[in-house]
């Protein structure tokens, strides 16, 4: 009987297998690109399981022709994705041969974007004017920080300090204007107001969204001038993924970064880490001082994820680690055997949780909380260059430490009410800042910025959409107003929409500003306890045209306006001559306006070609000192090449850019407005890549800085600020360079 029992279990076993052998079937999936019908080589194809609760999910790749060939035994979910196409989704059935045509995204209007939206929106629906630095432009441009990815953009400008790094200024406002995220999450450590733009690396970043305008109400104080959020790849796009990069600088840059991700099932996990290092520059030989510090640093970052239909979850975390040293000039009075060396090290490390929940058909609860750690460490050694011995030098202001951290919490509801018509999102976002170090007040200072919002989005008719927006906020430091917003967005014709959006905005002074004295041999900066929080009012225009319909030649328009009024702006001034000191205080009222024009081209599919240039003026009133300065203008003009030679599949990119003369308004000791003025001049970049095994390799090789920019010359009141390369100068850059890349990614 037993016997019996095991052939009638093998018999069935058999009869199954045969059974699923018949319904499992081969499919064939083409892929064409719906302009050119030329076939869409090495595309990601992911399918899913219509019918199973479990989400099988498996990934493949199109091969030369388009092609991808699977097995499967009932009907299947796929998504097709590729670099410059939108995403393609659709069905197939078991044993069928299907073709489908894959549309090419147009200027990056098919780019989904998630800051301050609802929920995740393309950039033509947004009804904010968002700039979009796609994963595309990224490569294209051959970036390795997020300095040199926005020092080429219109109306923003780049500067830098050999000692704290580099800057910028959007709309003619400062980098503490500029809002700094990272998925959402506020960067922390600034140094004199500026974070850093060198220390954020483009590892791993999926693409870039910028906001000009502020964004007080979503995003609170530091956003007057606008947001920056970097958005990180996410690890479930592939089942597999591994990717290398091999970076080379003929000035002494040396780079490597590596990483890889995994899927399976409703999980994800994703890990990377990096390597730069540079070797230190100066335009002339001085034997050990260098005007470009050498500097180190290590990048690590990991997340897990778990996502489903209704809910994701997102677990964060990373680190970072700089090291600059800056080795002294050999000292006369130790007959030049000896010299002070200074040590700069910056630790930078957070942890990040994100929930996103959808409770019923048309509302989503998300959550977000945060803490970021920030420290900068100097350290200052006699060296003695016979036997290369160090000695920790005693005195107290040799030597620095400062530490501050960040507590967030972030909690949105938002909810679709009478389908499209009327939406809402309501908030809470939470702000803790603590810092502590021998420079800061007491040893240690904290603020708190507790705040709700409200923003209703109303749609009379589909062409229209009209968003006021309320945000309430207690400062623990500073009586804080309402703060509110109005946006309008009106989408005339399909191609054309126009925007308009009026804002006022709310900046406290930070705790650096406040309580930090920040000194060393170029640097003699205090902090100022009776401060006033800045306010402001804010008017942006934006009109866009782009041809939506899929052609072989696409062409566009992006314009924008842009009126900023901010009464008690924080600035830095000098306060003595003799000596040489710096501190913070309130300029009555500060203008900048200004305006922006794009002009995009695409000859679809091998040329592309952006053209635009920016006008911005700035203006300042102080009634104590009956100093004013009536409106200066700089000018900013930019040419983007991409040119693909299909006969060989190289790319060649031209990035070019006119940086005007740049007026800086600038406070002297006696309180009075003066004007130092940065001369104008030209950048210009030139690479060209190419893929190799199966879009597996990636060669790239090219120059930057081609015009030999190094100290630009300044004229005026204090030219050159508080940090000069010497002599009436500015530095910008440490000359022309070569740079050679090697990229290796697999995805599966």
């Amino acid at each position: 009987m037993l016997y019996q029992k095991y052939y009638v279990i093998l018999i069935l076993s058999l009869l199954i297998g045969a059974v699923s052998s018949l319904t499992a079937q081969q499919t064939l999936l083409v892929l064409k690109d719906k302009i050119s019908e030329e076939p869409v080589a090495f595309a990601n194809v992911v399918i899913e399981d219509l019918h199973t609760s479990n989400e099988v999910r498996r990934g493949f790749t199109t091969d030369s022709r388009g092609n991808v060939s699977f097995v499967i035994q009932q009907p299947v979910k796929l998504t097709a994705t590729f670099v410059g196409y939108k995403n393609l989704t659709d069905t197939l059935q078991p044993g069928v041969t299907k073709t489908l045509f894959m549309e090419p995204t147009v200027y990056n209007v098919d780019e989904v974007v998630v800051t301050a939206q609802f929920r995740p929106v393309t950039v033509d629906q947004s009804i904010y004017k968002i700039k979009v630095l796609g994963s595309q432009q990224i490569e294209n441009k051959a970036a390795i920080t997020l300095n040199e990815m926005l020092a080429g953009e219109l109306n923003i400008r780049s500067t830098r300090d050999n000692a704290l790094g580099s800057s910028i200024t959007m709309q003619g406002l400062q980098g503490e204007h500029i809002k700094f995220l990272i998925d959402g999450v506020p960067v922390i450590g600034r140094q004199n107001g500026q974070i850093d733009l060198e220390q954020l690396d483009m590892q791993n970043i999926d693409h870039i969204e910028i906001i000009q305008g502020p964004m007080s109400v979503v995003y609170g104080s530091n956003a007057l001038a606008g947001v920056i959020n970097i958005i990180r790849k996410e690890s479930d796009r592939q089942q597999m993924s591994l990717n290398a990069d091999a970076y080379y600088e003929s000035v002494g840059v040396y780079n490597f970064t590596a990483g890889g991700s995994y899927s399976k099932k409703k999980n994800s996990f994703q890990l990377n880490a990096g390597r730069n290092f540079f070797d230190g520059f100066s335009t002339v030989d001085t034997y050990r001082y260098q005007q470009w510090k050498p500097k180190l640093q290590y990048n690590v970052d990991g997340s897990y994820m778990y996502k489903t239909d209704k809910t994701k979850l997102k677990l964060e975390g990373d680190y970072f680690y700089e090291e600059i040293r800056d080795k002294g000039i050999p000292l006369e009075v130790f007959n030049y055997d000896k010299a002070f060396d200074k040590y700069f090290f910056t630790n930078r490390w957070g942890v990040r949780g994100e929930i996103s929940q959808k409770l019923a058909k048309n509302s989503i609860l998300n959550v977000l909380s945060a803490y970021s750690f920030y420290s900068r460490i100097k350290n200052t050694y006699l060296k003695d260059l016979t036997n290369l011995e160090e000695s920790l030098v005693p005195e107290a202001d040799k030597q620095d430490t400062a530490n501050f951290d960040n507590l967030l919490f972030r909690a949105d509801f938002n909810n679709i009410i009478k389908s499209e018509v009327l939406k809402y999102q309501l908030g809470v976002d939470l702000n803790y800042e603590s810092g502590y170090g021998k420079r800061i007040k007491d040893n240690e200072q904290q603020i708190g910025d507790y705040a709700a919002f409200l923003s209703i989005n109303y749609s009379p008719i589909p062409q229209l959409s009209i968003q006021p927006g309320i945000r309430a906020i207690y400062n623990t430091n500073y009586k804080a107003p309402l703060v509110y917003s109005l946006n309008m967005k009106w989408n005339i014709t399909v191609p054309v929409a126009v925007r308009l959006s009026f804002a006022k905005g709310f900046r406290a002074p930070s705790l650096k500003e406040l309580y930090l004295d920040f000194v060393d041999i170029n640097h003699n900066i205090h902090g100022n306890e009776n401060l006033v929080a800045e306010t402001s009012q804010n008017i942006n225009f934006a009109l866009n045209y782009n041809s939506q319909t899929p052609a072989a030649y696409n062409w566009g328009i992006d314009l924008g306006l842009f009126y900023n009024h901010i009464e008690n702006k924080i600035e830095l001034a000098q306060i003595s001559a003799e000596p040489l000191l710096y501190s913070y205080t309130n300029v009555d009222q500060y203008y900048t306006q200004g305006f922006e024009l794009n002009f995009n081209n695409r000859v679809y599919p091998w040329l592309k070609i952006i053209l635009g240039a920016a006008v911005t003026g700035r203006k300042q009133y102080d009634e104590a000192s009956s100093s004013s300065h009536d409106f200066i203008y700089s000018t900013d003009a930019t040419t983007q090449i991409n040119y693909w030679w299909q006969k060989t599949d190289i790319h060649f990119s031209v990035f070019y850019k006119y940086n005007g003369a740049y007026p800086i308004l600038v406070l002297d000791e006696d309180g009075a407005t003066g004007l130092s003025t940065i001369s104008a001049y030209n950048s210009l970049d030139i690479n060209m890549n190419r893929w190799f095994w199966k879009r597996r390799i990636n060669v790239q090789i090219g120059g930057k800085n081609l015009f030999n920019n190094t100290n630009i010359s300044a004229t005026g009141s204090q030219s050159g600020g508080i940090h000069t390369g010497g002599g009436g100068s500015v530095p910008v850059n440490w000359g022309r360079t070569f740079f050679m890349r090697l990229q290796f990614k697999f995805n599966k």
